[in-house]
């Protein structure tokens, strides 16, 4: 069994409205990433939790609309390419600075409805076998 290192990190909720198209970055709920790191790489688990800041909350309450937490990716970061044309990205999770990415939403509502049910350790267990799957596949050559 590998080492791991956990790591949570949440990101504040935003609004950055704006008149001007330019500048309209619209609003976003708060982040809940959990990044599980290895000798051979990283995954990551990201819910977008619908917590909005205060006025849109208040937005919300008058309009009616009650977004719910989303399920928004289960992905992995790479020190090579996992897939033949695997493009390069910036990452703050392995060292270097770049990795190779990719993930899915549609992948992350399985493991977010086991995080739901049967609570953080068995979230973890099961990023943890994510990891395995992913960094015990052959890679082919770019």
């Amino acid at each position: 069994m590998a080492d791991f290192e956990r790591g949570t990190t949440w990101t504040p909720a935003f609004d950055k409205r704006s008149d001007n198209p330019a500048t309209n970055y619209g609003i976003h709920g708060m982040n809940l990433r959990f990044v599980l790191r290895g000798d051979r790489g990283a995954v990551q688990f990201l819910i977008f939790t619908s917590w909005f800041t205060e006025a849109v909350e208040k937005e919300h309450e008058v309009s009616g609309y009650n977004p719910r937490p989303m399920a928004a990716d289960l992905g992995y970061h790479s020190p090579a390419p996992r897939y033949e044309g695997q493009g390069t990205f910036s990452c703050e999770y392995l060292p270097g600075g770049e990795c190779y990415y990719d993930g899915s939403s549609l992948n992350a509502k399985p493991l977010y409805w086991k995080f739901v049910a049967e609570g953080e350790e068995a979230m973890w267990a099961a990023l943890a076998g994510y990891y395995h799957g992913v960094f015990e596949m052959e890679v082919v050559p770019a």
